[in-house]
Parts: structure tokens; C-alpha cells; sequence
């Protein structure tokens, strides 16, 4: 396959090794060509100040800023110095602290008047902003070329690159200077005729316009160039995978007239909404083509998305094969295998006495069973009696065989690897089909680029019978007396016969301390609330039995229990005999208990903001209103407070995973960001550039009907093998 040496180069032959070093620990930049594409942040105008007013807490930041005094402070008796000095961009004003030794240097160099770009960490002191020990690089007066760091901008603009610790911007900036000759050689993966279609400038320019613009027109016409690149390739690859499944084989699945299906639907105590009938429609069309159906389900908590992978299950049982539920943890597994069963009725006995003729078993898998019952529900599996088994991870061991797996059913994909749901494909003898679900709602761009090997369904209608929930935050630490009043409004339910639960970060048992002390310290805090490890369940029950909640049933749940006690607490607090719950996120995902109506979320900052709307999802599940409260030690103008403040104020999972999305952006939506590797996706914000992704999706659709191998295409393939690192390629093999 043809390489592009020159950007396959080692940066340490051009930079040489301590630069490469750090850029490669640091930044994870290795090779010429990452550095080409390590971006601007933004850029400064040569003649202008940076807006110190906006400066972000806790981040480091390169600032262009004039130098108003400077003054040298004394303390220990005169035996310690400290350089204060004071810059300004003539609207905010941001002090940089020297010390010690270190004063007399910038004493010299940075004189009142004087221009210069500082680097560092922004942090508060005595509720000021400050940089201490900040690097800095003078800066000429215009026609003056005394300051070195000039040098390298042609034009009027300077590039902020993302720096760190000990390679500061202008750094960079040489740096790239010293690679930007062999941007030349660039390969362009934009097949030609979309190049000049869309009016693109060539790669080599982009890259030259991106690091080294004269104009902002320079800036625009490389961003919209280098974004669609990232849209472009990604789109690519996600076609060809979604080409080379429509390739595979799959066994048609329809399911019986009069059939298990039929009789499910006859004996259900309630019509099905327009949603449910709509989306039931797509996954029955695409079970009944040869081959395997490959579909995302989106569904708000509680809008019946159970309901409608049963039905697909009882089609596929209805046509001689077997389904299989997979859920990600063991409280879960019980809780669908109980609703199903139950939903289900004597169709769920089949074989048994008093099942009906038309019925079939409904088994449940996990690693947890004793040996008997799970050497029952294998053979059940291996000999077909069993139409229908819901299991946890347990169902991917080697040991598990069907007779005729036909439809695999994922809930909450987000907690499974792709390799799991690819083991469990390779247990039927053809591809099953794969239906996966949801309740974290997905915007459509994200959509497009995580899942964007999946055809999409959403089912946007809430049930009748839901009710709504408030949602409110318990600013603890400004206001105690709210916490006190948010423990008597869990009392006042308790007292009109409902149940609350209390959700912790975590555990409080040895095993959790021993990883606590391991995490050690947090980087700087936000506040002195961040210094103290979150609240634990068991630390949270004792006190809430012995203090606010004293005379009510409170018990615990969390994910170290051992599993019958974890199934006996549930079912208890279902049957109504516990008054609140003190649990972890282990009751995030579909436990379901109608006559909970109340959530008291301690340390909601800890929390991400998807995970707190499945969490609040818990509650309003049957015909009382819900409450939940976020309860916070924030201050009031931290960001924490502010994503709280957005949860509280909206029940739109769709707007709360745009805003999700929004503060961890730098995230790679390729799901790489848990191994810690660099975004693939540095100009394209997956948020903002709807357009762009939907559009490349399109061009992409088209190269690969017209080429799936990219035989006439060979820069795109070596695009393509640069995205799809090894990791990268198998996530996306595996869908």
C-alpha cells in the first residue's frame, strides 16, 4: 500500500529528541503528520490584547497581554521575594506571580509597557485570578524585530496551539515551522471530482492556511477543507462497514399467523402507542429480509422500548429460531426476566403444565446461578426449548450454545464492548439479527458518527400513564436548610404510602476505600467540595437511620452485594416492605417500581449529565408525580453548578445530550476515549457540524456503492488505515 514517507517521518529526526519527547508524552504526537494536523486552538491578531475577562479556571492558556507594573514584595522578613505583575488587554487585568530565584529575570525583561505572550495555569487566589510561574516570550513592537518570537507568523494572525507543560505555544510554533515544508506531500483523500464539486482548497494548502494564515479567510477556507476530511473518512469507513454487512447472509424471520406473536398482542391490557406500532414496523421489515438487520432503538427511559424488543423476540421465536436479551448487569438481567415472564403470562411456560400449547421458555443466564439451574437453562438453549433467554455477559462464554439464535437483543449498548456483542453474533449459524437499545438519547450527528453503522429508530412518546417529574438542586453547602427540607419531603412521601430512593457515588466497604486512596488526589479542586471523597452508601444509610430518616426502612444496594441479596432487597423494595433505597448507580438502567416517586441524588456533581437523567428516570413511573433532587456542595458559579442547574431545568434527553456533549467535546466519538486515545476528530465538533456530517455521509454512500474496496482511491485508503489505527478498525469491524 502506498505511505506518504515524508509524513510518516519520526518528529524526532526534525525536531530532535527532548522536543519529540515531550510532544510525544504530552501530546501524543509522534509523527510529521500529526503534527500537521495538531490545530490552532484560535488565533490572536498581532496588534490586539487577549480578553483576560474570559479566561478559563484550571486550564492552561497562551495570552497576548501588555505589562501594566510590576512590583517586588518581601515576606519572611525580607528573606523571601515574590515579583508581582500586573498585565492587561485594557479591560480585565490578570496577575503573574514569581518566586524566589526566579524573580529576577521577568524583573528585567518585563517592563511596564512592554507586550508579551504568557503561558500557564489559570488558577483563583485570594479571589483573584493569577498565573504563577507563567512562561513568557517578549513580542516586538510592530517593525521591530527584536523579539525573536516574531519571527515566525507571516501574517497578521498568531496560532494558539493546545500546549502543555513544558512546550508552550510559540514552541509549537517553531516546531511546526520546522515540519510545514512537507505538507507538500500530503496524500488528499477527497476523491477529486468532490474536491472541485464543493469548491475545496487542495490538502497542502489547507494545512499551509491552517498553521500559517494571513487572513481569517485564510483560517475559514482550511477549517471547512480539514473538517471535511475528518467528516468524510469517518463517514467512509462506517459506509464500507455498513456495505459489507448488507453482504452477509442472514435467515429471514416472519413471524407465524396465529401465532405466539398474535397471542401475546391479544392478551395485552393496553394498546400499543403510534410510536411503538411505527418503530415495531421498521425492525418487523427488516427482520423479514435476508440479511441481518443491524438497528439502533432510542428511547427515552419509559417509553416501552421493552415492549417493542419482546415483540421482535416473539416473531423470531414465532419463526423457529431463538432470541437472546443481553443487559449489561445482574439486577438488570432478574428485573427483565421478571417483567417478561410476567408480561408474557402461561405464553412463557411452554412445555410446562398448564403453559400454553402456543408458549415457549423464557430462561434466565448469569454468572451467579447455581450449578443445576444453569446446567438446566444450557440444555434448555442447546436443544431449542428455550425460544427466549435474557442474560448478562455470562451468555457469551464458550460453553453457551444455541439450537437457532435469530435476533440478539442489546440493552444499553453503551455499557457493552463491541467485542462482546461480536461473540455473541458468531453463535448463530448464520449472522443473528442485531437489535441494539438505548435510553441515553442520542443527537443525530451523534448518531451519524458513533452509531453510524446502525439504521436508527426512536420512540419519542412516553406511555399514557407516566407522570412528570421536578427536579430541583439542593445547594447544600450555601444553604443547609435545604438539604433538612429535602429529607422531610422524602418523609411526607414515605407517609403517602410511596418510596424514595437515595443515590451515592460510592460504596464506603474496604475494597472501595482501597481504590479511593489509589485515585488518590484529584487535580486542583474547583473548590474545597471536590477535596473530600465522595459520599458512600453505607456511610449515607447509617446516618440517615440514626438522623433524618429515623423510623423508616432504610436499605442498601450496591454493585459488591452478593447477588441473591441484591435480587432479595429489590424485590422487597418492589413489594413496597422498604421505605427508601440508599443505592449506587446500580439502579441507573431500567429498575422499574411504580410507587417510588422520590430521588435524592447525593454529590450530583459526580455525575455526568446523561447519567443523572437516567437516574432521575427511575421515578414517575406510575401514576404520582416523581421529585428528584440534586443535591451539590458547589458553589454557585462553578460549571458543576451550572450542568446541574440545565438537568434540573429540562426533561428533554435530547437537549441534555446535546449539552453533555457539548462540555466533553474533546471525547473521540469513535468510543476510544476509555483507552485514553487522542481524538480522532480535531476540527469537526460533532455537535455543531450537523451539515457537515450528514452531507459526507451522503458523498461517502456514493464512493462506496461505486468502489467499496477504494481500489481506485489509494490516498483515501491510506486516510482510512491512518484513522482506523488497529483498535479503531475492529471497533467499527465488530458494529
Amino acid at each position: 500500500m502506498d505511505r506518504v514517507p515524508a509524513l510518516d517521518e519520526p518528529l524526532k529526526k526534525l525536531l530532535g529528541g527532548p522536543t519529540a519527547k515531550v510532544m510525544a508524552e504530552q501530546l501524543d504526537l509522534h509523527t510529521v503528520g500529526d503534527l500537521l494536523h495538531h490545530y490552532p486552538r484560535r488565533y490572536e491578531e498581532r496588534g490586539q490584547l487577549t480578553k483576560l475577562a474570559e479566561l478559563p479556571l484550571d486550564e492552561d492558556v497562551t495570552v497576548v497581554a501588555q505589562v501594566a507594573d510590576a512590583r517586588v514584595h518581601t515576606f519572611n522578613g525580607g528573606r523571601g521575594q515574590r515579583l508581582e505583575i500586573t498585565i492587561t488587554d485594557g479591560s480585565g487585568r490578570l496577575q503573574l506571580v514569581f518566586f524566589g530565584r526566579g524573580i529576577h529575570k521577568p524583573h528585567k525583561e518585563l517592563l511596564p509597557g512592554s507586550r508579551a505572550m504568557f503561558a500557564g495555569k489559570v488558577s483563583l487566589f485570594n479571589r483573584r485570578l493569577q498565573l504563577a510561574h507563567p512562561t513568557y516570550a517578549k513580542l516586538s513592537a510592530e517593525g521591530d524585530d527584536s523579539a525573536d518570537v516574531v519571527d515566525s507568523w507571516a501574517g497578521a494572525l498568531i496560532p494558539i496551539y493546545p500546549a502543555c507543560k513544558g512546550l508552550e505555544s510559540w514552541k509549537i510554533t517553531k516546531a511546526v515551522d520546522a515540519v510545514l515544508p512537507s505538507a507538500q506531500e500530503a496524500a488528499d483523500p477527497l476523491p477529486p471530482s468532490l474536491r472541485e464539486g464543493r469548491g475545496f482548497v487542495p490538502l497542502p494548502e489547507a494545512l499551509f492556511k491552517v498553521h500559517r494564515p494571513h487572513s481569517k479567510d485564510d483560517v475559514e477556507q482550511a477549517r471547512q477543507r480539514l473538517k471535511w476530511d475528518e467528516a468524510f473518512v469517518l463517514q467512509v469507513a462506517l459506509a464500507r462497514r455498513r456495505f459489507a454487512d448488507t453482504q452477509l447472509p442472514a435467515v429471514a424471520r416472519r413471524p407465524a399467523p396465529d401465532g405466539l406473536l398474535d397471542a401475546f398482542d391479544a392478551k395485552l391490557p393496553f394498546t400499543l402507542t403510534d410510536g411503538q406500532r411505527k418503530v415495531s414496523k421498521e425492525i418487523f421489515d427488516d427482520l423479514a429480509t435476508e440479511h441481518p438487520m443491524h438497528r439502533l432503538l432510542q428511547g427515552e427511559v419509559g417509553s416501552g422500548k421493552t415492549m417493542v424488543a419482546l415483540r421482535a423476540m416473539l416473531a423470531v421465536v414465532d419463526s423457529g429460531g431463538q432470541a437472546a436479551m443481553l443487559a449489561p448487569t445482574e439486577v438488570l438481567a432478574q428485573q427483565h426476566h421478571r417483567s417478561i415472564t410476567e408480561m408474557m403470562g402461561e405464553l412463557a411456560e411452554g412445555g410446562m403444565l398448564g403453559g400454553s400449547d402456543l408458549g415457549t421458555k423464557v430462561v434466565l443466564l448469569t454468572g451467579s446461578m447455581g450449578t443445576a439451574a444453569r446446567r438446566r437453562a444450557l440444555l434448555d438453549l442447546v436443544t431449542g426449548e428455550a425460544g427466549v433467554v435474557i442474560g448478562t455477559h455470562a451468555l457469551i462464554e464458550d460453553k453457551v450454545q444455541f439450537h437457532d439464535l435469530g435476533l440478539v437483543v442489546v440493552d444499553e449498548q453503551h455499557r457493552f464492548g463491541v467485542e462482546q456483542r461480536d461473540a455473541l453474533r458468531g453463535k448463530g449459524k448464520q449472522p443473528p439479527h442485531l437489535l441494539v437499545m438505548t435510553a441515553t438519547p442520542i443527537p443525530r450527528t451523534v448518531a451519524m458518527t458513533v452509531f453510524g453503522d446502525l439504521e436508527t429508530s426512536v420512540l419519542d412518546q412516553l406511555p399514557a400513564g407516566r407522570s412528570p417529574i421536578a427536579s430541583h438542586v439542593v445547594p447544600a453547602q450555601d444553604k443547609p436548610h435545604f438539604l433538612a427540607r429535602a429529607w422531610e419531603r422524602v418523609r411526607e412521601e414515605v407517609t403517602k404510602g410511596h418510596q424514595a430512593y437515595v443515590v451515592c457515588p460510592r460504596i464506603g466497604d474496604s475494597a472501595d476505600e482501597a481504590d479511593q486512596k489509589k485515585a488518590a488526589k484529584k487535580k486542583s479542586a474547583e473548590d474545597e467540595a471536590e477535596k473530600r471523597p465522595p459520599l458512600a452508601v453505607l456511610d449515607t444509610a447509617e446516618q440517615l437511620r440514626k438522623g433524618p430518616l429515623q423510623g423508616l426502612r432504610v436499605e442498601v444496594l450496591h454493585g459488591r452485594m452478593q447477588p441473591d441479596d441484591k435480587d432479595d432487597v429489590m424485590r422487597r423494595f418492589a413489594a413496597g416492605d422498604v421505605d427508601a433505597l440508599v443505592a449506587t448507580t446500580v439502579i441507573e438502567v431500567g429498575v422499574n417500581v411504580p410507587n417510588a416517586t422520590a430521588m435524592v441524588i447525593m454529590d450530583a456533581d459526580r455525575f455526568g449529565v446523561s447519567q443523572l437523567h437516567q437516574l432521575r428516570g427511575r421515578v414517575g413511573r406510575g401514576s404520582a408525580p416523581g421529585l428528584c433532587l440534586l443535591v451539590t456542595e458547589m458553589p454557585e458559579a462553578s460549571a458543576a453548578r451550572a450542568r446541574l442547574n440545565a438537568v434540573a431545568a429540562t426533561l428533554d434527553g435530547f437537549e441534555l445530550s446535546r449539552i453533555d456533549l457539548e462540555q466533553r467535546r474533546e471525547g473521540d466519538v469513535l468510543g476510544q476515549a476509555q483507552s485514553g486515545v487522542r481524538s480522532s476528530l480535531r476540527m469537526l465538533a460533532v455537535i455543531e457540524d450537523e451539515e457537515v456530517i450528514a452531507a459526507a455521509r451522503e458523498e461517502a454512500v456514493a464512493v462506496v456503492g461505486q468502489d467499496p474496496d477504494l481500489e481506485r482511491l489509494p490516498a483515501l485508503r491510506t486516510a482510512l488505515d491512518a484513522l482506523l489505527d488497529k483498535d479503531r478498525e475492529q471497533y467499527l469491524d465488530k458494529g
